[in-house]
């Protein structure tokens, strides 16, 4: 395989990039941004070889711990629980949320093979049983895996102590809280309500 055929299938592993867009993507570096494409080239190698996972929230990091766990101006007795570092940051952006969060670096799937042990669940039920937390706000995405997902962790919740709830109202069903607007989000958010056991 030639280089432009490597570097035109290295663009492929990028979400919704065929072959076509690939193959701008790469013509353009090429043509036209040779020294953008060495940064490009930098910076993930960087953060591929730098950038790991908090051992508190399993969010992305660049230290062992977070910024926002390591922050003593955030509210330790609410945790909440979303698919993703995009939700997480969408989160923040939108929403006067001053908690901690778990991210669980995806959903359950059992036909893909993902579990409660992939989602490092028995981490949250460490962090559950350490006391701390007295609520669990569980926003994952409102799809099937999601609101299964979803009932997993309220019933780990309770089996805790801890009281489960879910943002309300404005999230479309099969949405996904990275593409909801600021406004929708943040009352989605303000109005959780407790889930049913």
């Amino acid at each position: 395989m030639s280089l432009l055929e490597q570097l035109i299938d290295a663009f492929r592993i990028l979400p919704g990039v065929g072959q076509k867009s690939a193959q701008r993507m790469a013509y353009h570096v090429l043509e036209r941004e040779r020294a953008g494409g060495r940064r490009l080239s930098e910076a993930l190698a960087s953060a591929v070889e730098r950038i790991g996972n908090c051992e508190r929230c399993r969010d992305f990091s660049e230290t062992g711990v977070c910024a926002t766990c390591a922050s003593a101006s955030r509210d330790v007795h609410q945790l909440c629980a979303v698919e993703s570092p995009a939700d997480r940051l969408a989160i923040e952006q939108a929403t006067g949320y001053r908690g901690l969060y778990f991210v669980l670096q995806g959903r359950l799937s059992p036909l893909d093979g993902i579990g409660p042990r992939e989602l490092g669940l028995d981490r949250l039920a460490e962090r559950l049983a350490e006391g701390e937390v007295q609520e669990l706000i569980i926003a994952t995405n409102p799809t099937v895996e999601g609101e299964a997902t979803a009932h997993y962790l309220a019933q780990l919740a309770r089996k805790h102590g801890v009281r489960p709830s879910r943002p309300t109202h404005g999230v479309p069903l099969g949405g996904e809280l990275e593409y909801v607007d600021r406004g929708t989000l943040s009352h989605a958010f303000g109005s959780r309500s407790e889930m049913p056991g």
